[in-house]
């Protein structure tokens, strides 16, 4: 609860920061728009300060920005054990189905400055998780000094071993003019920290049935990493790596994260 409760005060105060440097820069003309992304792929809807810097004649650049839901990634995600995505003996009980061992994350706030109609530099702040599905009968200990895990003597139909975190990203976004169907290339890189909200095992077994149990379980507190997407109208790809390792943990040192996949909500 306390991490919750942290995840949002950090983001109402970056809203809060960066709503007021937003609204001394436009002026008193300036409006609001609702602007709903295409519904097939699932994206809600965004409220964003009207970005006019595509009207012919306007030149100048402009803060734009505001609450959104952009961004949508949706995908797998692989664990590198020093280099290498075969893990090692040390880390051979994180064992995982890598079709079902995915990541999802959305970003819910935008703020930033368009420079120009090709352009833009914003800070954005959203959720992640990370759900790996583990092909082994254990379970994961919590409240323990390490990363630690018991076999068991039951068949788990579902083992999933989760993290959730609050992301906010720098990003750096290129694109192109719009062609005929109103339409454009988009190229959007940067770095991005992230703050463990926690961590959790959902475990089904017909012996237990349906158990949920919620724990840090090491996971590192602080992550940082990069991501960089490619995509052409509201659709494109996108992979994220983080540097530092996926657990606080000495026996895991050099286990680290990537995910790539498919993102929605280009913006």
């Amino acid at each position: 609860m306390n991490r919750i409760l942290f995840a949002a005060l950090l983001v109402c105060g970056l809203t809060s920061t960066m709503t007021s440097k937003v609204m001394a820069q436009q002026d008193s003309t300036s409006k609001k728009k609702m602007k709903r992304f295409d519904m097939k792929y699932g994206i809600g809807v965004s409220i964003v300060k009207k970005d006019t810097t595509n009207t012919p004649g306007t030149s100048k650049g402009r803060f734009v920005g505001g609450i959104t839901i952009t961004r949508v990634d949706w995908g797998f995600s692989r664990l590198i054990d020093n280099g290498s995505f075969t893990l090692s003996p040390t880390n051979d009980f994180l064992s995982y189905k890598g079709a079902k061992t995915s990541t999802f994350s959305f970003d819910v706030i935008q703020f930033g400055y368009r420079f120009n109609p090709n352009f833009k530099l914003y800070v954005a702040g959203g959720f992640d998780w990370t759900m790996i599905r583990l092909r082994k009968d254990i379970t994961i200990q919590r409240g323990q000094p390490e990363l630690t895990y018991v076999n068991d003597d039951i068949h788990y139909s579902k083992n999933r071993f989760s993290n959730s975190y609050v992301h906010i990203p720098l990003n750096f976004e290129f694109r192109t003019k719009e062609n005929r169907r109103d339409k454009r290339f988009y190229f959007v890189v940067g770095p991005e920290v992230s703050f463990l909200l926690n961590g959790k095992l959902k475990q089904i077994s017909e012996e237990k049935g349906k158990v949920k149990i919620k724990d840090d379980y090491h996971f590192q507190p602080f992550r940082y990493g990069g991501t960089a997407r490619i995509g052409y109208g509201s659709i494109g790809l996108f992979t994220k790596y983080y540097f530092n390792d996926m657990f606080d943990s000495p026996e895991q040192k050099g286990l680290k994260n990537m995910s790539f996949g498919i993102t929605f909500g280009l913006n």
